[in-house]
């Protein structure tokens, strides 16, 4: 991954920036389904302008793309940003600078639901529902304190 390009949200007086940045993810993970092995594996995305501070956590304004010049090219020559032409402004495709930092993004999941935790613990064990609520509490739910996107998938 030794290219880049930085796609920036526009203000938008109808529309919060949090909205747009799902909106705009969400194109992307349809662009990549919908090139499949041209573009698998050979990309990845962050969110350089991210605020994770008290209450508000957002992903920011700005969506980053890595990757080959070549798979960001095939990405940016599809009409994948149609519907947020007005919304977003990319930039163009650029080498990564020779002393750049780099950072591992990863998915981080937290196990929050423990009704679900409860159903798998039954199953596995062949506890019945009373006794699987006893061994794991509501408290046993876990939140995390990081800027997420709202992603539906299909």
């Amino acid at each position: 991954m030794d290219h880049y390009v930085d796609i920036t949200l526009r203000p938008d007086p109808e529309f919060p920036a949090p909205l747009l940045m799902n909106a705009l993810f969400a194109k992307l993970h349809r662009a990549l389904v919908s090139h499949g092995a041209q573009l698998g594996g050979r990309l990845g995305a962050s969110f350089p302008g991210h605020v994770g501070t008290g209450r508000a956590l957002q992903l920011g304004e700005r969506l980053r793309l890595h990757g080959e010049a070549s798979a960001l090219d095939t990405l940016l020559a599809s009409d994948w940003l149609a519907g947020m032409r007005d919304h977003s402004m990319p930039a163009p495709v650029a080498p990564v600078p020779a002393g750049a930092q780099h950072r591992v993004v990863r998915r981080v999941q937290a196990q929050s639901s423990p009704e679900r935790l409860r159903r798998r613990l039954a199953r596995r064990h062949g506890l019945d529902p009373a006794e699987a609520a006893q061994r794991i509490p509501d408290s046993a739910a876990q939140t995390l304190r990081l800027p997420w996107v709202q992603l539906r998938s299909s």
